[in-house]
């Protein structure tokens, strides 16, 4: 698809929108599509509305969709063909009448019939407009996106960033990476995934092709490189551990990346000196950052002579901050350690999100000051070694129990707040398992009961969570082991993961 049409497309949908919905109030539209040329343009459609795009995803479980439709509060979606099968469920406890834009759907008069207090909008309906002529854009903060990540409570939290956010990162990222027109770069990311923000942006500053595989294509991630003649390579590591286990990364399989990128979890030493032979002339790095700091924040390159001595716990550094980031390693009182010390990285900076949608509190307790510093710093909650002079930050593991599957940021609390208010029993403990260099390889759960999980509760988790976050298994014990301050002792219980796996 060229720029032009993508252009045409996207403005279409822009003066659509903007005709339909008179709304500004959230400035935010939803985009309920998935890799489609929709998903494209309706990230674009939105952005020259003057709106931040909300991206919803189909292979989650409808209720989590509904919730976060639902929760940004937005009043208009756009809808690709595959996702149009599940707006029954999405819209089922919307209260008010929102307007459906379904540009691949020519007669939705169908759909107008079903659901007559909302406005739904198909091609035949969609409003040409002018190069140029886009609709006026609300006052305030022109937003970039809202993205729900696991939350603790059982509630999937929004982060809102800007577009001066986004805008940072580009400006330092677009120059570093040498990106140009003749590159070709890969799209491995779900759009619910924060780092797909890197994809779609970096590419259309600079005009670049973005090549979107199918979820069939990833299967097979070192043909997808190949057959694409990618230029550039973004993902979780755990798609270069699954390459390697696959024997994918032998030594100049790849000669045509000239950059690897990848982010999400950390990434293994072995896997990284296996990508940089299976891709001899590409630069490989390693970038950090949560969604609240915008898509990635510290960077650390490889190479192959001075890295192995840099690593620790067999993952590679995640090395610098980004230029105008700033970066603290506190104590539990949120004073500065020493260097060589190790504690919870705080970060700063233009790269900082808005906080947290319509949730002041939980913004209040991420996002503080600190005594002697100027502005607001986000708790990464992430346990890193301050490094000494002339050495990379060194990532230590999680200060709780967020862990990492397949690069998703999942928040154990949120597993057990589902289980527990679906099952009735109070004793929930989820642990990641098995453990991997990246994290974990998925979710298990000890309940405190002598029954056990029936087929209709295992069901209704599996509707609430996605894929992976849904339990792999359920283990009953009648008593949970105690620590010496009366709380569960979680240490024991992977310890009886480790004995009987």
């Amino acid at each position: 698809m060229t720029y032009g049409q993508l252009r045409a497309k996207a403005e279409s949908l822009a003066a659509t929108l903007a005709q339909l919905d008179q709304s500004d109030d959230p400035p935010l539209t939803a985009v309920f599509a998935y890799r489609s040329v929709t998903a494209f343009s309706g990230v674009l459609g939105a952005l020259l509305r003057g709106h931040g795009y909300v991206p919803l995803n189909r292979t989650f479980p409808a209720d989590r969709t509904r919730f976060m439709f639902e929760r940004s509060k937005c009043r208009a979606l756009v809808v690709d063909a595959g996702s149009a099968g599940q707006l029954e469920s999405v819209l089922a406890a919307v209260p008010d009448g929102v307007c459906l834009v379904l540009p691949e759907v020519e007669d939705v008069s169908g759909l107008r019939a079903r659901w007559p207090r909302h406005r739904v909008c198909g091609s035949r309906d969609m409003v040409c407009a002018s190069a140029g002529q886009f609709p006026k854009a609300p006052g305030g903060e022109p937003l970039a996106y809202l993205l729900f990540t696991s939350g603790s409570t059982g509630v999937p939290k929004g982060v809102l960033l800007a577009q001066r956010n986004v805008l940072s990162y580009l400006d330092f990222v677009v120059p570093r990476y040498g990106i140009t027109e003749n590159d070709r770069c890969s799209q491995t990311f779900d759009m619910t995934f924060d780092l797909s923000a890197h994809d779609m942006f970096v590419t259309w500053e600079k005009g670049a092709c973005l090549c979107c595989p199918t979820q069939k294509a990833l299967i097979q991630p070192g043909a997808f490189i190949a057959g694409s003649r990618l230029t550039t390579w973004f993902s979780v590591p755990s798609t270069a551990v699954f390459m390697k286990k696959l024997g994918m990364l032998k030594p100049n399989l790849y000669p045509g990346l000239r950059l690897s990128l990848f982010c999400g979890e950390a990434l293994p030493v072995e896997v990284a000196k296996g990508w940089a032979e299976a891709a001899p002339n590409s630069m490989v790095e390693n970038i950090y950052g949560p969604t609240e700091l915008t898509i990635a924040c510290t960077a650390y390159r490889w190479s192959a002579a001075l890295s192995p001595s840099d690593c620790e716990q067999g993952v590679v550094p995640i090395g610098e901050p980004f230029h105008g980031m700033e970066a603290l390693v506190v104590d539990e009182q949120l004073a500065e350690v020493e260097p060589g010390a190790d504690g919870e990285l705080l970060m700063t900076g233009p790269q900082l999100s808005l906080g947290y949608w319509q949730d002041p509190e939980r913004t209040r307790k991420s996002f503080v000051p600190v005594a002697g510093k100027n502005g607001v710093y986000y708790r990464t909650g992430d346990r890193v070694r301050r490094p000494l002079p002339g050495k990379p930050l060194i990532y230590l593991g999680r200060m709780d129990n967020q862990i990492k599957i397949l690069g998703h940021r999942v928040e154990l609390g949120e597993v057990e707040y589902v289980i527990r208010e679906l099952s009735g029993i109070d004793g929930v403990v989820a642990l990641g398992w098995p453990k991997t260099p990246g994290g974990a390889g998925g979710v298990e759960v000890f309940l405190e009961s002598e029954g056990a999980c029936g087929p209709q509760i295992q069901e209704q988790v599996a509707r609430r969570l996605p894929v992976y976050m849904a339990p792999r298994k359920y283990r009953f014990l009648p008593k949970f082991p105690l620590n010496s301050n009366g709380k569960y002792d979680r240490p024991a219980l992977l310890k009886i993961l480790e004995q009987t796996s």
